[in-house]
């Protein structure tokens, strides 16, 4: 209790409880706070204390007082900061550290830590076939207007289409068309957890998943990776500890490793999700990077409590955004009026284009030559970072990511900086470890490696200080 505090403690502590609760906006500006007297029995002090307090409180500005009728918030809001990631410009390398860097636009710069591919390897002219088949035939609506809420049927049936060729069947009322998939995951986490809530991602594993999930409130729980999934041991640990309600993944093409799930692993995980009533929500925005489709979790589960969310930024353009979510009906429905509830709807320019395009034998033939050319630019890659003293973890059968051991006694945010001021940018290990195990480990994008000064300024990066 307060009372047991000195006097001067008892102050302090009540003037305390009135900033933290216009901190977490239980007091908003304008907000008139409890009386001298309720506030006294409900911190357990006396109404001489509560004055105090207040007469402190609005002496520095954070309350006013107004003659016969009470005190008042005065304190402008601060902006909410997202929780456990530095805002400072100085800061150390965290997850949006990694994004802000991989989204600068110097003209000269090399990323091969970013997330995508080169524009170079992008159909650029497909695009604008596509524009200029939408500016000719699309319905006055499309260039004008909102597009319907869920998405047109079109594009979904398409869609429901393509998910059922990697083993998951969806009807069209179980998609549901968003601006990308870090829109669908935001979605999914408003719809689904609480501040607060214990969240299950892979360790090492996407960054952005951090950032969005402690922009949530919530807790990430960092569940170790290996190359056939998650451990299965610590998941179980975790689901005991922790009662999450999500596990966050990439089934294939893991980001950052580049793994794959094996099957006897998913049909572990799916049996271990319904014991604990565990929501799986299956990020599988690199799909198109397969040649045959590895397991997924939500092929085995049939959409019952896995959510499986896909997009075209990396197959076709980030420029174009349209992601999806496929899920129960139900829950689709409710994801939908979140949908309307934030952003209304999605650009039905961007739906009619990736429409347009992926009803054009073009786009598989494109795929095709983007799978060719990463098989062939993961092998040079692989040569070359051992060649420098780096070790992939495994060699991935598709996708553009790498993970790579650094030489021992080498710390990967020290390489980072390094390269960083001579405009290569790196993704060091441990923006990807909620445990910051892998300081000595870094993701590469062999599609940005083809320059030669990758390898040379990674190389003088991790020399040793003379």
């Amino acid at each position: 209790m307060l009372s047991e505090l000195p006097e001067r403690s008892r102050v302090e502590q009540v003037m305390q409880l009135v900033q933290q609760r216009i901190e977490r906006r239980a007091l908003v500006p304008g907000a008139r706070l409890p009386s001298v007297r309720a506030m006294a029995e409900s911190s357990g002090v006396s109404k001489s204390t509560v004055v105090d307090a207040y007469d402190r409180l609005v002496a520095e500005g954070v309350i006013r007082a107004r003659p016969g009728s009470g005190f008042y918030v005065a304190a402008p809001l601060a902006p909410l900061a997202i929780a456990g990631v530095d805002s400072r410009p100085e800061r150390e390398i965290d997850p949006l550290w990694m994004l802000h860097q991989s989204l600068a636009t110097k003209p000269h710069a090399l990323k091969p830590g970013c997330g995508w591919l080169p524009e170079a390897w992008l159909p650029e002219d497909m695009l604008r076939k596509g524009l200029r088949t939408i500016a000719r035939s699309a319905p006055s609506a499309t260039l004008t207007g909102y597009a319907s809420a869920m998405g047109p049927e079109p594009l979904r049936r398409l869609i429901a289409r393509r998910l059922g060729e990697q083993g998951v069947e969806a009807a069209p009322d179980q998609i549901l068309l968003t601006d990308s998939g870090t829109h669908a995951i935001d979605l999914i986490c408003r719809f689904l957890i609480e501040p607060g809530d214990a969240v299950l991602i892979d360790d090492p594993g996407y960054f952005n998943f951090q950032a969005m999930l402690r922009a949530h409130r919530a807790r990430p729980i960092g569940i170790p990776y290996t190359p056939h999934g998650p451990d299965m041991a610590a998941f179980a640990e975790a689901l005991e500890t922790h009662r999450p309600r999500l596990y966050i993944t990439n089934s294939a093409c893991h980001n950052p490793t580049g793994g794959s799930l094996a099957a006897p692993i998913a049909y572990r995980l799916l049996k271990l999700a319904e014991a604990h009533d565990l929501l799986i929500v299956e990020d599988d925005i690199f799909a198109d990077f397969e040649d045959v489709p590895s397991p997924r979790l939500a092929g085995f589960d049939g959409l019952d409590r896995v959510i499986r969310v896909g997009s075209f930024s990396k197959s076709l353009t980030s420029a174009v955004r349209c992601g999806h979510i496929a899920a129960r009906a139900d829950w689709i429905a409710a994801l939908t009026d979140l949908r309307i509830a934030t952003s209304m709807s999605g650009s039905p320019i961007s739906m009619e284009l990736v429409q347009t395009i992926l009803t054009d034998g073009a786009f598989r033939r494109h795929m095709e030559r983007v799978r060719g050319r990463l098989d062939q630019a993961r092998a040079k890659a692989i040569r070359r970072l051992k060649a420098i003293g780096i070790t992939p973890w495994i060699e991935p059968q598709a996708g553009i990511f790498l993970w790579g051991r650094l030489p021992d006694g080498v710390d990967a945010a020290v390489v980072t900086r390094r390269a960083f001021e001579r405009d290569v940018v790196l993704a060091p290990g441990n923006v990807f470890s909620v445990a910051q195990t892998a300081g000595n480990h870094m993701r590469f994008n062999a599609a940005m490696m083809g320059d030669d000064r990758v390898f040379e300024v990674l190389e003088e990066a991790m020399a040793p200080l003379g």
